[in-house]
């Protein structure tokens, strides 16, 4: 039997499902795309702590007080609202760059570019004085890196088979994670012997990682051979029953651009859409939540630079690594549900560490258990994650679908990480890790039930009906 054109077919293993072989699972990792990946996930991950933790802990070293270090955390709040403008990533084509790099390329090349120059304009402020003009730069920074992540989730998806994208989210959480070394102990070193400008400077020449290798890979095919949107035959359709002129044109591009896409996915999910969403919502309420609080917790209870950059940021890195390694090995073997429990499960835990740690003090022993648990959950949870969301997606939408999931799954965090200051002002570090550990708990809830619908219709709460071709 076929597949439904853009649907994968039920006679192979999906995603979900498990079963592939350990052979077929190691030799996609020669493939140059897959290869490719690392790369733009570094390019993607450099910018996220240099507008979040790293940030933060500047901001801690100038003396900012904390309820504001804790209104900074809003800045990430524009990855989480990345879908409202996925729309025109996905459809418009840029002027001379389109017809130069292709589609999802000159948007890649155009968001890189933000990040540089973004970083450059930071590296020139001074926290105490330039406060303002420090946001602003932080600002295009998070915007240009959301908006690459737009184009980056995109071309993960479309750039290979559906074979080939675990592999694609494992080189790209590498390449991701040594980014966030760079940009985590990296710039802490740098910032620790030189200063914090010079910091944000070498971050920003990292920043070509980025684009040279928008250069270089080659544009997915899928978008060479697609019409534009109001040649797609849907879309047609639904202009001939407008009135001609700019105005139709405009209605017909919002309903093949923005609508269609979310029709879509609750067409093909029904009534479990609700649920799916509200799960890919609260799934990393707990991780974020606590996060712009990490680094000013490590410098209150009085860690150095140092000692954070090497046991939380390089250590760190290793555990992440290896959880991401485990949980790709038990969604290979178990499919992707159960080791979505594991990863809930075992991030909301491991919260409980922080918060003994706020009462134990600054012991670096305590604090490597505390790392190594946090971050080896951390990579777990977010292998079977990213294999679970794409299994979500629609080739046909693909940045438009991916960005509403991936903005669902960090906005309530980010949202209640702005009010993170507060809270720890009014309680302290140990009550507040206590609080963010029992977030964890509708997620855990939600994962039970999605397995148990799953059990009983298989396919449908997990979204497996709804993959790319």
């Amino acid at each position: 039997m076929s597949a439904e054109p853009g649907r994968q077919s039920s006679e192979k293993p999906g995603p979900l499902d498990g079963g592939r072989s350990w052979a077929e699972a190691l030799r996609v990792y020669f493939h140059r795309r897959v290869l490719a990946m690392a790369f733009l996930g570094f390019s993607a991950g450099l910018p996220f702590l240099l507008v979040f933790s790293t940030l933060t802990a500047w901001l801690a070293k100038a003396g900012i007080e904390v309820a504001t270090i804790g209104f900074f955390s809003w800045i990430g709040i524009t990855y989480s609202i990345k879908v409202f403008w996925a729309p025109v990533v996905d459809q418009l084509r840029l002027p001379i760059l389109t017809a130069w790099l292709g589609h999802r390329r000159s948007w890649m090349l155009l968001a890189q570019a933000g990040i540089v120059t973004g970083l450059v304009g930071m590296s020139f402020c001074d926290p105490r004085a330039d406060l303002a003009a420090l946001v602003w730069f932080a600002l295009l920074v998070a915007f240009s890196s959301a908006t690459q992540d737009i184009v980056i989730d995109a071309y993960r998806i479309e750039a290979v088979e559906v074979d080939l994208q675990g592999a694609m989210s494992a080189t790209y959480i590498f390449g991701y994670r040594i980014a966030l070394l760079a940009a985590g102990a990296g710039a802490l070193y740098v910032a620790d012997f030189v200063n914090w400008g010079a910091a944000y400077q070498v971050m920003a020449a990292l920043g070509f990682v980025g684009l040279i290798t928008t250069l270089l890979i080659r544009e997915p095919e899928v978008n060479d051979a697609r019409p534009g949107i109001l040649a797609e035959p849907a879309v047609a359709a639904f202009r001939a029953g407008l009135p001609s002129g700019w105005f139709g044109d405009a209605q017909a591009w919002f309903y093949g651009a923005v609508a269609r896409p979310f029709m879509d996915f609750f067409q093909q999910n029904g009534s479990m859409a609700a649920v799916i969403l509200l799960f890919v919502s609260l799934y990393r309420l707990s991780d974020i939540s606590m996060g712009a609080m990490a680094n000013p917790f490590y410098i209150d209870l009085g860690f150095s630079l140092t000692e954070i950059a090497n046991v939380t940021k390089v250590f760190g890195l290793i555990m992440t690594l290896a959880g991401s390694f485990i949980g790709g090995l038990l969604v290979v073997r178990y499919g992707v549900m159960r080791p979505l429990l594991l990863g809930a499960t075992m991030v909301a835990a491991t919260n409980l560490l922080f918060a003994a740690l706020a009462y134990i003090g600054a012991d670096v022993r305590f604090l490597v258990v505390t790392v190594s648990a946090d971050n080896i959950s951390a990579g777990l949870a977010t292998a079977a994650f990213i294999a679970y969301l794409s299994s979500l997606t629609n080739r046909a939408f693909t940045a438009t679908q991916y960005a509403l999931f991936s903005s669902l799954m960090t906005l309530p965090g980010k949202f209640l990480s702005g009010y993170s200051g507060k809270v720890v002002e009014a309680v302290s570090f140990g009550p507040f890790f206590i609080y963010v550990a029992c977030l964890g708990i509708p997620a855990i809830l939600l994962c039970v039930y999605l397995m148990r619908v799953q059990a009983h219709e298989p396919g449908r709460a997990a979204g497996s009906g709804n993959q790319r071709s």
